[in-house]
């Protein structure tokens, strides 16, 4: 989409289309709806409106529906726009740090999903965008939601950042091939990066990031939602929390947890019920910390599957119960799920050359009765440990 195109959009005219493609968009047919649309409007109006249509509909799994159905967007800037309850999780630390009112810069904003939680935390928030369709998108978001935040269409690694209390970074981490994972591709490059975090910032990474790559006196938080890992972000300066240098934070409960937190590893036997930490856990590097909290230890040095005596409630790993204790070797299994009647199977599998799906096709499930199995090592030797989630 051109910057004339979406200013065209944002017009009586553009404004009215959009509204009519949103309502019709999913209930009816959209080539049709296009064509219709065409009799009264220029095309490369329709395409842009039927394009915000789209993603106005995926974006609900991103954002709330109200916001969802009001602000705009890129396809570049839908995809790494950051998920509202971790943009506000981010937002309303900043603002603990920092109090009400502190003025920060949000460098390479994007569409503006972090700038409006910014804003709506009660912060002094002014984005920063190279790209000028972005800028300005981001600063219609602003004020189709009704946030106090300025936008500017300018270099993140050039713009002046004196007199903000903190900066908060998202760099690029997408390219013409998808995804970017190298922390030295992003951009800006990492060497900015690097500068940020010599003062006080909050900068987003991929979840992927190596752990050595983490600067010294920089906090690393890996944030997930729902159970599924979404980002991790490096806190600096006066954001961070002195001591700590891993955290794992789940949402929506906000249960955190850091390498403070950490015995050290402890191996032990099997016992009678299995752990399996959240992603954000073994993505810090925290695995040995949940142990703790269950009172266990690992099944393994290398892999993320805690065990241990006791059922213990705890957020940060989910539970089962052991039922059964079998040697990898699929007739065996096969001969187990025809014994007891299992139908439905659900195959975990970790430190272990196994396919889930090709396991369960193998194993022929045909009952009424439904069963996990964990494909793991206990002891060196590959084993299915037939669980029952707690």
């Amino acid at each position: 989409m051109e910057r004339a195109t979406f200013d065209a959009l944002r017009s009586v005219e553009g404004a009215g289309l959009l509204a009519e493609a949103s309502a019709a968009y999913g209930r009816e047919d959209e080539f049709a709806l296009g064509t219709r649309l065409r009799r009264a409007h220029a095309p490369d109006l329709v395409a842009a409106a039927l394009t915000q249509a789209r993603l106005r509909a995926r974006a609900v799994d991103k954002f709330a529906p109200a916001d969802a159905a009001r602000m705009f967007f890129t396809v570049d800037g839908y995809e790494q726009a950051t998920r509202v309850r971790v943009a506000r999780h981010r937002a309303e630390r900043l603002a603990a740090a920092l109090g009400r009112g502190a003025t920060v810069a949000d460098l390479c904003c994007g569409i503006g999903g972090d700038l409006v939680e910014l804003a709506r935390a009660g912060l002094t928030v002014t984005g920063v965008e190279a790209d000028e369709l972005t800028a300005a998108v981001a600063a219609a978001n602003a004020a189709a939601l009704g946030v106090p935040a300025q936008v500017r269409h300018a270099d993140a690694t050039t713009t002046d950042r004196t007199g903000y209390a903190a900066v908060v970074c998202d760099p690029a981490r997408r390219g013409g091939r998808g995804r970017v994972f190298d922390p030295d591709a992003y951009r800006p490059p990492w060497s900015f990066v690097l500068e940020l975090l010599a003062a006080t910032a909050c900068v987003k990474v991929a979840p992927g990031l190596p752990h050595e790559r983490i600067p010294g006196g920089v906090e690393a938080e890996w944030v997930s939602e729902r159970g599924e890992v979404k980002e991790a972000a490096l806190w600096s300066g006066d954001l961070a929390c002195d001591g700590v240098r891993r955290r794992a934070t789940l949402l929506p409960s906000g249960a955190t947890l850091t390498d403070r937190d950490d015995p050290g590893p402890v191996v032990r036997p099997l016992g009678a019920y299995l752990y399996e930490p959240d992603g954000a856990v073994i993505r810090a590097g925290l695995v040995t910390a949940a142990a703790a909290r269950v009172g266990g230890g690992l099944l393994d040095p290398s892999i993320a599957y805690v065990t241990a005596d006791a059922a213990v409630g705890t957020p940060f790993a989910r539970g089962y119960r052991v039922l059964d204790t079998l040697p990898y070797d699929v007739k065996a299994l096969r001969r187990y799920v025809r014994d007891h009647g299992i139908g439905v199977l659900t195959v975990k599998k970790r430190g272990v050359g196994v396919e889930p799906e090709k396991l369960r096709a193998a194993v022929r499930p045909r009952g009424e009765r439904t069963a996990t199995f964990v494909v793991t090592r206990v002891a060196g030797a590959a084993t299915v440990l037939v669980a029952d989630p707690l």
